[in-house]
């Protein structure tokens, strides 16, 4: 029977991704629910055959609450899982961060 020792994962705690704490995640929860809200009143726009300037305003509208949402994940991101990898002097864990915004950034096009 192998050791406890060599079924834990050989990751460090910088490495395990920091939860999203309650109060912030009550507030994602609440936005992304209202996006979901403006997803369904874009489809009954097109399904009613709406004014496609309406339905493009809409559409605009629904995505700077996306882009607003994502910033507020970035920003939790940025203050707990990369600190942490950061701060902990594992330098592959603040590797891994750094990929992982240079990442984000390609995305960001």
């Amino acid at each position: 029977m192998p050791s406890t020792s060599s079924t834990v994962s050989s990751k460090s705690l910088a490495t395990i991704p920091v939860p999203i704490s309650a109060v912030r995640r009550g507030d994602l929860i609440a936005r992304l629910r209202r996006i979901e809200g403006q997803v369904r009143g874009l489809q009954k726009m097109v399904e009613e055959g709406r004014y496609c300037v309406d339905i493009l305003q809409q559409i605009s509208a629904t995505a700077q609450a996306l882009h607003g949402t994502s910033k507020k994940i970035l920003t939790n991101y940025l203050e707990t899982c990369a600190t942490v990898a950061i701060r902990s002097g594992d330098e592959a864990a603040a590797q891994r961060v750094c990929e992982e915004i240079t990442d984000l950034f390609r995305f960001a096009r």
